[in-house]
Order: structure tokens, then C-alpha cells, then sequence
């Protein structure tokens, strides 16, 4: 089954935690602090498969971690790097964040491989957190969290020219003529179900061309399945709209158009703007009955508005070559800079800040005493005036958002205890 959209979650590994332990060897009683730093989180990284044109392989699985670095060891031993997760798609698809549908990576042109989520930071071990004051420091740095987010995926084919029309107008027939694709075709309503991919060789040059499946009236509004595939038309940049000249199934070929042209801008006006040409197909069943001929009627209603009208046959060839020559024309004065989506949503920009590394302990001396230590702490009080309200205000936002004060309530601290830091004395109260 053709697939197009996928919704899935992605997690980004965990940085390993930095290490706490000192050297212990005979003869070296007071050996330093040795702990080595934690290893990075793997990456989720998206890459383009060539071999791939669905997104199938999203359809039945959810979830997709990459692996979480290591704590780091002793002897100044680093942890190990988490391995990467790499999800492989087709060219084309767009990585949108699902909650907010903002683009994070457009999968086309250049863009071949992009990390989506970085893996965290490892924390340092204890041994880059001596100092003079502080050489036994029992803190480690923790590794950065892991990032989640659940994604959308939209595949969005990339091609030149699209084929639009209501359903059973001939543009699968007509695919099959001008390129090597082989549609399947029959002569019911939505026979296809996916964007079929061509490519057309002419004299002048050569295009991709898509035929996308049957719009119906409504389509931009969620009507039928035609909506499902209209994103598939947001990177060509000449349409062809197919009609049925003939009025085979008694439709009215000019009403047809001004219906899909509805369609499209109603879905994206800057769609509906770009070149089109009317391929007015079927005229090997127009019969000159003395009525109004329909390819008159078309060329009278939609040439002064720029659009030219090609009658054709996509059974036996007629007109067909004329038609392609015309297409590759609009697209050589078209711009060839393929769409792309630019990225909106930065998912770097949601990483929790660094955490800090300290420690809480209970004094053995005095249960009643909890100890903090830690080199920002340190930092924080070398340089804060805790005499001035404003300061000492500060100073408790800082315990707060660094999960100091969180701690303190785990290690078991109730109103009226001691917290003491680096020789200062503060009575903790919620």
C-alpha cells in the first residue's frame, strides 16, 4: 500500500553521567579525583534512501531511540559514545514537529542527511572540579537529558510538471504514453491511488512528471481522497489539467476546470498560480454534431487568461507531442529552483539548560545539618551579595531552577534545618 504520512516518536540518547571516584594505589595515600567523563548520546539522523518512494516502513512501527552514552569510569576512563539512530526515507519527504506541524527538515535537493535530534552531552567526572578550596570534590557533572519528540512525516513528490483532473478523464493513460511509467489503469473512479512518477524525453529536453490521483469538488476540504494528495502538486512548477473534451460521462469540460482551480487555491493560492496548460483530451470521441465544438468553448474561456489549450488524444497520440513541447517551454521561462521548505521549528531550541553537578549530603555530626556542595554553587556565592534582598532572592531562584531545593526535600530536610554551602548557614523553610 502506498504510504505518504507517517506519525512517529523519536528520542535522542541520553549523555552518560560523569563519574566520581580517586586514585587508590600503594604508596599514593592521597591520591586525587580520577572520575572520567560520560559518553554523548546518539543522534537521530534522517537520510534519503534512492531505493525508497514510501514511507511503508513508518506505517507499523511508533517509536525510535537512539542509544544512551555511558557513565564514565575510574581512572579517568571516558564512557562510551551511543550509537546513532538513522531513519532512511524517501527524497521529498518533510519532517514536520506533530504538535505544532512546523517544518524541521525538508529531505530534498542538497539536504541528503540532517540530525533531527542531537544525543546529549556527556557530564564530566569529578576530576575537572578541583581546585584549591576543593580537592576532594565528590560531584560529577550529570549528562545532558535525552530529547523526544513526535514527529509528522509528509512525502511531497518532487517533480516538474503535475497531471491534475477529476477521476477517469485519462491522466494515467496519458502518463503511460509520454513516459515509462505503467499506471494501472481502468475505467472506473479513483483507479489511482498513488502518485504515479514518469519521466518524459522531447526533442527540447527532457521532465518529471506526476499524475496525481483524482481531485473532486471538495477536495481541499477533506472531501473524497483527492486531499490526501494534493501536497503531492506543491513542488511542480507547470500544471497540466486533464479534461475530458468529449464530455464522455456527460461532464462539462470548462466547469471541470474552474472546479480544480478552486480546489487549488483554496488549498494553497500560490499553487493555482503557477503556468498551466489545459490538455483538452479525448477528441478521437468528438463527433461534429453540429453543436458547439468543446475545444472552442475552452479556448474561448480560459486562452485570454493566458492559458493555452492543447487537444489531444491520449489513446492514439494526437496532439500530444505539440502539447509536451509547450510544457517544456513554460518550464524553461519558470524558475528552476526547486521548493523547498525552510525550517520553523528548531528542536535544539527546546533542550532543558546544562545541569549542575553538586551534591547533598546529611551531616553525620548533626542530622538536622545537609551539606551542598558544587563548583557553580561555589561560583555563585563568590560573587552574590547575599546581604541585599534582591541577592538573596536571586540566590534561592538559582537553588530552585538548578534542582537544589528538590534535592534537599529527597535527602529528607524539614522546616527549621540547616542547609550550609561553602562556610554560609541558611535556615530552609518551603
Amino acid at each position: 500500500m502506498f504510504a505518504d504520512r507517517a506519525r512517529i516518536i523519536i528520542r535522542s540518547g541520553k549523555g552518560g553521567d560523569g563519574h566520581v571516584s580517586f586514585r587508590r594505589e600503594l604508596y599514593v595515600p592521597n591520591g586525587g579525583p580520577d572520575g572520567g567523563d560520560g559518553g554523548r548520546g546518539g543522534d537521530v539522523i534522517f537520510e534519503i534512501d534512492e531505493g525508497q518512494n514510501t514511507l511503508g516502513d513508518y506505517r507499523h512501527r511508533r517509536k525510535y531511540k537512539a542509544e544512551d552514552g555511558q557513565e564514565g569510569g575510574k581512572k579517568r576512563c571516558h564512557g562510551a559514545d551511543g550509537k546513532d539512530v538513522v531513519l532512511k526515507v524517501p527524497e521529498g519527504t518533510v519532517i514536520m514537529d506533530a504538535e505544532s506541524g512546523k517544518v524541521i527538515a525538508d529531505m530534498s535537493g542538497e539536504n541528503r542527511r540532517q540530525i533531527v535530534l542531537k544525543g546529549g552531552r556527556g557530564g564530566k567526572g569529578n576530576q575537572h572540579y578541583a581546585t584549591a578550596t576543593m580537592q576532594v570534590p565528590k560531584y560529577a557533572q550529570p549528562g545532558q537529558p535525552a530529547q523526544e519528540l513526535e514527529v509528522l512525516l509528509e512525502l511531497k513528490v518532487i517533480a516538474d510538471v503535475g497531471l491534475v483532473g477529476f477521476p477517469n478523464v485519462g491522466k494515467s493513460t496519458f502518463l503511460s504514453r509520454v513516459t515509462n511509467a505503467q499506471p494501472k489503469i481502468a475505467n472506473y473512479h479513483f483507479t489511482t491511488l498513488s502518485p504515479n512518477l514518469g519521466v518524459v524525453d522531447t526533442d527540447n529536453g527532457g521532465f518529471v512528471i506526476a499524475d496525481i490521483p483524482g481531485l473532486i469538488e471538495g477536495a481541499s476540504e477533506g472531501v473524497g481522497l483527492g486531499h490526501e494528495f494534493l501536497r503531492h502538486i506543491e513542488r511542480t512548477r507547470v500544471i497540466i489539467h486533464i479534461v475530458d473534451a468529449a464530455s464522455v460521462e456527460g461532464r462539462d469540460p470548462v466547469e471541470d476546470i474552474h472546479k480544480i482551480n478552486k480546489e487549488l487555491e483554496a488549498y494553497n493560492p500560490e499553487i493555482a498560480a503557477r503556468p498551466q496548460v489545459i490538455a483538452a483530451n479525448k477528441i478521437d470521441c468528438i463527433f461534429d454534431d453540429g453543436e458547439e465544438n468543446p475545444i472552442d468553448r475552452l479556448r474561448a474561456e480560459f486562452e485570454p487568461q493566458g492559458i493555452s489549450v492543447y487537444p489531444i488524444s491520449a489513446v492514439t497520440g494526437q496532439g500530444v507531442r505539440e502539447l509536451l513541447f509547450h510544457v517544456k517551454e513554460l518550464l524553461d521561462k519558470s524558475p528552476m529552483k526547486p521548493v523547498v521548505f525552510e525550517q520553523e521549528f528548531f528542536p535544539e531550541d527546546v533542550l532543558v539548560n546544562e545541569n549542575l553537578p553538586f551534591t547533598v549530603e546529611r551531616s553525620e555530626e548533626d542530622p538536622e545539618v545537609f551539606l551542598v556542595e558544587g563548583p557553580k554553587i561555589e561560583k555563585m556565592l563568590g560573587y552574590t551579595n547575599l546581604d541585599s534582598e534582591k541577592g538573596f532572592a536571586f540566590f534561592q531562584r538559582f537553588l530552585k531552577e538548578g534542582g537544589i531545593l528538590e534535592e534537599l526535600e529527597k535527602a529528607g530536610i524539614q522546616e527549621g534545618d540547616t542547609v550550609r554551602m561553602y562556610g554560609f548557614d541558611f535556615d530552609y523553610y518551603k
